[in-house]
């Protein structure tokens, strides 16, 4: 299985790290079920089964958690994007998943001087007559350093780690192998969706990887905000950012923590909740283009009760038709319509197979239960919450688009309470709700959106005689296929094919020992009886082998 799908011999050392690490931590039965173990031992690693007691006693979630943490960069990253998952995973999981903090040492500026002026095209002491050394911040990827211009700018270097893209595309690699093992072997876990949660990880984490990426994402952000002098987005500095060197400028403000020094310096708690939600609700209900990761360490509140945004790495997307979804779920949660919410979930549900009898009273009775509830002691994150729990119940899961925006949604609006107890999410999001709603509506949307509609069917009519002539050539030539794939069917084939090949050593395993018992017998050449026992020794190993694939079969 797994040893077929290794493509690179390269890879081997990653897997037998992993599998160990799997195997510290409890997950010996996932490691032999999924073929790493059969893998490892084929190509002559040593697996060491012993599971620590004290690790054994942590429970699930905790122990996935420092698994990732030990697994590295690439991990860590993967559990930060299960975080966003709340429609896969329950709540104890993504409390665990959301401690994972990327953070690492930081490694001497020295190392990281040759690749600092190969990206900026001369020693960097030629563009910052200032530049310290010692490292602002350091995470998986890359590590920041402060550093001024000749005009006194403050700006900020984030620097990509050297070498680590090498390490980043064979985890990945082995990701979507692993993905694609545990669906197959696994049926118990399909319902997390492994290789689509390792498609869409791994496209977040090739973007971030890419820093000119990010630099583009915060100028289209600051962008939309050009007219909102209240909101501040770092300045990038094009002539010295690319793939792997970043330069913004440095902020310097209250970190979104530390809410003493925010009453210290005399700043409105509530203004600032206000104004950091309209901010996150603009770029999700309006711009369809949004920072996926408000966390109290990627905002800073600065004098005159402004607000700074970092980190623009994990962004998100919404196209029109998502935001009007949006708008009509939450919508319909805050004016009681279970209808209109059951309707968006079936939507959002796609081809999935789900039992709308069973959903719709459930969703019923959960929006009946806040009927009579103000708006302001309306607590839209935990509303959101229990809704994806409803979903997660039925086996049934978000998009990933939309998977991020609750989960930066329900971020945001514990940020806003921190702020403000009384911080009212509900009020502050009707607004763009209606907006996006009205905007839905209006002449123009609906006379564009019946042009589009009418532009494609005449575009599916004028396409069909030519879709037709290339059908009847395909069957007239024999070279029309209908493929039709039976999973169960394919589970007795290859079966099969595993017992063909059984058979087909035990034939020569007999072969070889009546072979070698007549060349034993003859006396007459010199040597032969030599040739006959290793004839018998083939068959006991050709034996072995066969009563040993027979116990794995009956094991698996």
């Amino acid at each position: 299985m797994l040893w077929q799908a290794i493509g690179a011999v390269r890879d081997l050392g990653r897997l037998h790290d992993i599998a160990s690490v799997l195997i510290r931590y409890g997950f010996g039965d996932l490691v032999r079920r999924i073929g790493m173990a059969g893998a490892l031992e084929r190509a002559g690693r040593a697996l060491h089964w012993h599971e620590p007691e004290e690790l054994a006693r942590l429970e699930p979630p905790a122990r996935v958690r420092r698994a990732l943490e030990e697994l590295g960069p690439s991990f860590v990253k993967l559990g930060q994007i299960l975080a966003t998952r709340v429609d896969l995973f329950p709540a104890e999981w993504i409390a665990e998943f959301s401690k994972l903090q990327d953070a690492a040492p930081a490694i001497p500026f020295t190392e990281l001087l040759p690749q600092l002026t190969e990206d900026l095209g001369e020693p960097p002491e030629a563009i910052f007559p200032r530049l310290e050394m010692q490292a602002l911040a350091a995470a998986s990827l890359a590590q920041v350093h402060r550093a001024w211009l000749a005009d006194g700018t403050a700006v900020i270097l984030k620097v990509r780690r050297p070498g680590i893209r090498p390490i980043v595309e064979a985890d990945l690699r082995l990701l979507a192998r692993l993905a694609e093992i545990v669906e197959a072997e696994a049926p118990e876990l399909r319902r997390y969706r492994p290789r689509e949660v390792v498609r869409h990880f791994t496209l977040s984490l090739r973007r971030e990887l890419d820093f000119s990426a990010e630099g583009r994402s915060a100028e289209r952000i600051a962008a939309n905000f050009a007219a909102h002098p209240e909101i501040v987005v770092p300045r990038i500095h094009w002539p010295w950012t690319g793939g792997r060197l970043n330069v913004q400028d440095y902020v310097e403000g209250i970190a979104g923590r530390d809410l003493a020094a925010v009453d210290a310096a005399g700043l409105d708690r509530r203004l600032l909740a206000r104004r950091g939600a309209r901010a996150v609700l603009k770029m999700m209900l309006a711009d369809g283009f949004f920072h996926a990761d408000p966390h109290p360490g990627n905002v800073f509140y600065l004098p005159d009760n402004r607000i700074a945004f970092i980190d623009f790495g994990m962004v998100g997307r919404l196209s029109e038709e998502r935001r009007y979804q949006l708008a009509v779920l939450l919508h319909g949660l805050v004016s009681h319509d279970a209808e209109k919410v059951a309707e968006v979930l079936l939507d959002w549900s796609g081809g999935a197979q789900i039992d709308s009898e069973t959903l719709q009273p459930e969703i019923d009775a959960f929006v009946d239960q806040y009927h009579g509830v103000p708006l302001k002691n309306l607590d839209l994150g935990a509303m959101l919450s229990d809704l994806v729990a409803i979903l997660r119940e039925h086996g049934l899961a978000l998009p990933p688009d939309l998977a991020l925006l609750i989960k930066a949604f329900i971020t945001l609006e514990g940020l806003g309470r921190q702020l403000d107890p009384d911080f009212d999410m509900a009020g502050e999001a009707a607004p763009f709700l209606e907006q996006v709603l009205l905007a839905h509506a209006a002449p123009g949307a609906l006379v564009w959106r019946g042009w589009r509609a009418l532009r494609d069917t005449l575009a599916l009519v004028a396409g069909l005689p030519q879709d037709l002539r290339q059908l009847l050539r395909a069957a007239r030539r024999g070279k029309l296929l209908v493929q039709v794939e039976v999973l169960p069917l394919k589970h007795f084939g290859d079966r099969l094919d595993r017992a063909a090949s059984r058979l087909a050593i035990s034939v020569v395993t007999a072969a070889l020992i009546i072979g070698s018992a007549i060349v034993m017998t003859v006396e007459r050449e010199p040597g032969l009886p030599s040739f006959g026992l290793l004839g018998f020794i083939a068959a006991v190993i050709g034996g072995i082998w066969v009563l040993f694939s027979i116990w794995r079969g009956g094991k698996g």
